[in-house]
């Protein structure tokens, strides 16, 4: 692990393109400001082990376990999801040019 010290209003780089930004140090806490691509999730750690149990539990879920899941709170009760809604209707047809 890479130990470095910083005062406030410093700044540490991660690669090019991730900025960590002391921003205030009260007592034992320290706040930090993170400047990442969009692409890059930023998370606690808590949070992060927390989606990845999420993550694990919803992949063991089964085919046979789907008819058992509750009902979303958007939807009434007793209602599926439309499974036999008709398609989109077909797009228009250009005329081609005529050729020769």
């Amino acid at each position: 692990m890479l130990v470095l010290s910083r005062q406030r209003d410093e700044t540490i780089m991660i690669g090019d393109d991730i900025e960590i930004t002391i921003v205030d140090i009260r007592g034992d806490k320290v706040r930090l400001g993170i400047n990442a691509p969009a692409t890059i999730p930023v998370h606690r750690k808590e949070v992060y082990e927390a989606i990845q149990r999420e993550n694990r539990e919803a992949a063991k879920v089964k085919m046979e376990d789907l008819p058992n899941l509750p009902t979303p709170p958007h939807m009434p009760k007793g209602k599926a999801p439309a499974s036999n809604a008709s398609p989109p209707p077909p797009a228009p047809r250009m005329p081609q040019p005529k050729i020769g």
